[in-house]
């Protein structure tokens, strides 16, 4: 049996989760690229796999109908599953899992960290002093700021959670919620200090008419998936001083080579939030044990 990894970094928080596939005498080729696949060299890559454990490559209908009758099963590493004709694997008789618990903690406390960041204004104040400059910048407390969560399943309430010991007031926009609509999203946009987003899917939720209508001055992050934002619009309210600032860990394209590297404001980071020893081990062993169930590896 063969089991192919599209997930980059599989097995570098610990060598654990290749040898419990190894140790069943199963075949395990890992990405070679060191990046994410694109579509002809995932439709490369999946030859003559029984398995993938997948990470962010694109696993359309034109790549699984390359390989009908031999992939059995496709184990997202991760929450998202934006990557996944869901409905082609279907068709195809291709099982699909996902790991949605282990990396709740793990972006709860970036998403924290980041707010904390921008509160006690950690990072201009660190650039100062390495540029010879004794500046103190006066920061507000997390319990004077009105948070919008965007989005409250897994991790939108443990965010919830988390803020709660800090005083913050606390919006909830949930789609799925009663009484979350348009109008009740536009006044909380206007009214809050930082609006975080934790939504599924990959539609846009801040385009250019919904960030005009956040409040000046106020931070958005995001930490869900890229196209929930227009980056081109979050660009022009940076640079015009509407916004205070931003933190993306995903971006529409990616590796992101964009012009928000220019804004100062802007916190990025490289789709990093369940970077953590503890949580790749997590969803890596998880996302194991799915594709070993579903090829009914015992």
């Amino acid at each position: 049996m063969r089991i192919v990894v599209g997930a980059s970094s599989f097995g570098q928080a610990s060598p654990s989760v290749i040898e419990a596939l190894t140790d069943k005498g199963i075949d395990v080729v890992l990405n070679p690229f060191g990046r994410k696949l694109n579509e002809k060299e995932t439709i490369e890559f999946l030859a003559g796999a029984d398995g993938l454990l997948a990470g962010l490559e694109p696993l359309t209908e034109k790549v699984l109908s390359h390989h009908v009758g031999k992939l059995k099963a496709i184990s997202r590493i991760g929450i998202g599953m934006d990557n996944v004709d869901i409905a082609a694997a279907k068709k195809f008789n291709i099982a699909v899992s996902n790991t949605p618990d282990a990396p709740t903690s793990a972006v709860t406390e970036m998403t924290l960290a980041v707010i904390l960041a921008f509160c006690r204004q950690l990072i201009p104040q660190n650039s100062a002093l390495h540029a010879g400059q004794w500046q103190k910048i006066l920061g507000r407390s997390v319990s004077e700021l009105s948070v919008l969560i965007v989005g409250f399943g897994r991790v939108g309430k443990s965010v919830y959670n988390a803020l709660l010991p800090f005083g913050a007031q606390l919006t909830i926009y949930d789609p799925f919620l009663a009484g979350c609509d348009n109008e009740f999203f536009e006044d909380a946009l206007g009214k809050a200090d930082v609006v975080t987003l934790h939504a599924s899917g990959n539609q846009l939720i801040m385009g250019g008419p919904e960030i005009a209508k956040m409040k000046p001055g106020s931070i958005l992050l995001n930490c869900g998936r890229g196209g929930q934002v227009n980056e081109k619009s979050l660009y022009d309210a940076l640079q015009s001083g509407h916004l205070g600032g931003c933190w993306l860990d995903v971006f529409e394209d990616e590796p992101y080579t964009g012009p928000l590297r220019e804004c100062q404001s802007a916190i990025l980071t490289p789709h990093s939030c369940s970077y953590t020893g503890k949580c790749r081990i997590e969803m890596e062993m998880q996302a194991v044990n799915n594709i070993l169930r579903d090829l009914h590896v015992a």
